[in-house]
This record gives C-alpha cells, sequence and structure tokens, in this order.
C-alpha cells in the first residue's frame, strides 16, 4: 500500500515538472537534459570540434543535447564527434555512435578504440547510475565503482586541457570519491543542478585540469573485478 501511495505521488510530481513539460516543448528525451545544460552554461564545456565520450547515455537526452550544441558544417556533418556507450538499448540520435555493452568488455572495447582512433577526449560525461539493492552499504560500493570506472576511463583517455562530469550519489563512500578525483585532477567541484530534485541524493562532480600523467592512451582494463 505504502508502494502504491509513492507511485502515485512520483507520478502526480512527474506531470507536474517544469523540466519534463519543458523536455517535452524542446523534444528531448528526457527532464535530465537540463542538468547538462546547466553545467555546460556555467562551465562553457562543449564546444565545437571536440570528441566527446558519454558512458551511460541512454536513453539518450544528453546525446541529444550535445548535437545541438556542435551543431553542424555547410555541408551537414557534425563539427565534433560524439560516441555513447551504455548497457541498455538506445534509440539512434543523429550524428552520435552509439555503442551498446560494458566498455570494459574486449569486443565493446576495441570498437570504442576503433572509433576514437587514438585521439584524446576532451570531454567525458557519465551518467552511469547502479541497479539499486536497497542496502546502504552494498549501494554505496556500487556507486564507488562507477565513479572508478569513470575515472580510470578519464585517466586512460582524457586530453590535457579535458574534462570530466560525473553523476555520483551522497553516500558512505561519496568523500573517497572525491578525494581519488582530486589525486587526478587540479580541480574538482560538486554540483546540484536546479534540474536535479531537492530530495534526491544525486549529486555531480565537474573535474577540470587533469594532473600530469602518460603521454599516450592506454588500453583499458577488461577485469570486471575490483
Amino acid at each position: 500500500m505504502k508502494k502504491k501511495r509513492l507511485n502515485k505521488r512520483w507520478l502526480a510530481e512527474h506531470l507536474h515538472d517544469p523540466f519534463v513539460k519543458q523536455a517535452q516543448k524542446d523534444q528531448y528525451r528526457s527532464r535530465a537534459v537540463y542538468k547538462l545544460q546547466e553545467i555546460d552554461e556555467a562551465h562553457h564545456l562543449v564546444r565545437p570540434g571536440q570528441l566527446i565520450v558519454e558512458l551511460g547515455s541512454a536513453p539518450g537526452a544528453w546525446s541529444q543535447y550535445l548535437v545541438r550544441r556542435l551543431g553542424h558544417d555547410a555541408a551537414g556533418a557534425l563539427r565534433g564527434q560524439v560516441v555513447a556507450v551504455d548497457l541498455l538499448p538506445m534509440e539512434a540520435v543523429e550524428g552520435v555512435h552509439f555503442l551498446q555493452g560494458d566498455f570494459r568488455e574486449p569486443q565493446v572495447l576495441a570498437r570504442l578504440e576503433e572509433l576514437l582512433g587514438g585521439r584524446r577526449v576532451d570531454l567525458v560525461l557519465s551518467d552511469m547510475a547502479p541497479n539499486l539493492s536497497g542496502i546502504a552499504s552494498a549501494d554505496a560500493a556500487r556507486v564507488e565503482h562507477l565513479a572508478d570506472l569513470a575515472l580510470e576511463f578519464a585517466g586512460n583517455w582524457l586530453a590535457p586541457g579535458g574534462a570530466l562530469v560525473l553523476k555520483t550519489f551522497h553516500s558512505g563512500y561519496f568523500s573517497q570519491i572525491v578525494a581519488r578525483y582530486k589525486q587526478r585532477f587540479r580541480v574538482v567541484k560538486t554540483l546540484k543542478p536546479k534540474a536535479s530534485r531537492e530530495r534526491s541524493a544525486e549529486v555531480f562532480l565537474l573535474a577540470l585540469q587533469p594532473k600530469a600523467g602518460s603521454d599516450q592512451p592506454k588500453e583499458l582494463s577488461s577485469d570486471n573485478d575490483r
């Protein structure tokens, strides 16, 4: 009975949510697009000519935003490159290379590396979220694991002047996540966009100015044991 009441409350809030209505008006697939938009507009992250990788891209609203922001040249080609990856299927977004699968698996990784072509990535966006079990300690560990995956990917592929945007959650490991990001980036900011519901534990990290490391991209580990 309690679950039914919660579902009704969520549906009522969703139907009256101004960001949901705006997403429908702007023909975006999800209200989540306005989280990225606010971060981008404040920090000028997305620029024509960039190579951008989006981890956890479904249903594709962020990909839609990136295409609109990058724009097209006179010949109609996207002024940049967007590679989106997700375990779930995603309806095609014109101009976006989508890979369905786990980017740690050899076949998916090989295809991703082929698309990157040895180029460093200008912007890494991670909207990955764990499947929650309801057990606080287990869920916190899953959140931490996804944050580590995004950090590993950025460490291997991010350009010297690149940036990383990570969706994460306040959990038992949040301070450790921030600390690890600060070890790898000179600037790490915690952000709560207006489109992120106030009661949600969701929060974003913006990591800028990667600290000096390897001069060449490395192969990502396909080992799932962490």
